[in-house]
């Protein structure tokens, strides 16, 4: 089901989502050698709290989930190097030439704001580099053509030739998602596709869009915490995320500061 926001519920959403990208960019700024993810988990926490939120992963099961699997315990995604998505924050410290993924969400009158960067630890190698600097050029290749009248296909192609004209691979099994009053609402949106395929993007729709590229093979596996989604092949994984809005213009990135 898709849900189309009126005015009022996207600027209740660019509240929302203003507030993420707060609890973001001071959890980067945290970032270095000899932090651990727990600690960068209670700032983004810390952040949203104060801002009269409430973190939008803590205690989350996805609907349909087996029974063994655990309520995420964090306010933050936290996934290091080889690790893609849903990392769990703890013990686990930074060290220099480490990727680091953050994912944020804030839930703010009654609307989810959910964005996500990936951060160098330090210096990092060259391939990581330039493996993030093509993952957040994906990002904005899929915002760009994210219009009135264009399909899922042609933000999914969009991400797809950028990434493996550059030799690397999308992730199939997590995609893109509908977002609003549910932190997962209404549809998925595959990060790769053909043009002129899919569903029709019409002014309303809210997105997290959050093209997850690989260094390697685009296969995952989820390790033993049942949350941690991993490449398979061991090699770097980054992802870049903004919550944005479809308008009758350019689409409208609701996870910013300005």
């Amino acid at each position: 089901m898709i849900v189309l926001k009126t005015t009022a519920e996207l600027a209740l959403m660019r509240e929302a989502g203003k507030l993420a990208a707060r609890a973001l960019a001071e959890t980067i700024a945290a970032v270095r050698p000899g932090v651990s993810t727990a600690q960068l988990d209670a700032v983004a926490e810390r952040v949203i709290r104060a801002g009269g939120g409430t973190p939008s992963f803590k205690n989350y099961r996805p609907a349909g989930s087996a029974p063994d699997v655990p309520a995420f315990p964090g306010s933050i995604c936290a996934s290091v190097n080889d690790e893609i998505v849903h990392g769990l924050p703890g013990p686990r410290r930074l060290k220099e030439g480490d990727v680091m993924k953050i994912d944020v969400g804030a839930f703010y009158k009654g609307f989810h704001g959910d964005t996500a960067w990936s951060v160098p630890v330090g210096t990092i190698s060259p391939q990581a580099q330039e493996l993030l600097r093509v993952t957040e050029q994906c990002l904005y290749a899929g915002i760009a053509v994210a219009r009135k009248g264009n399909r899922f296909g042609d933000i999914g192609h969009a991400i797809q030739a950028l990434a493996e004209a550059h030799g690397f691979s999308v992730i199939r099994e997590y995609t893109s998602h509908g977002v609003g009053r549910e932190l997962h609402e209404g549809f998925s949106l595959l990060n790769y596709g053909e043009p002129g395929q899919g569903m029709l993007l019409r002014p309303g729709m809210t997105i997290a869009l959050e093209p997850m590229i690989n260094a390697g093979r685009y296969g995952t596996k989820v390790k033993k915490d049942l949350w941690t989604v991993s490449t398979i092949d061991g090699k770097l994984s980054a992802h870049f995320e903004h919550t944005i809005a479809i308008t009758d213009g350019e689409a409208d990135v609701l996870t910013k500061l300005e």
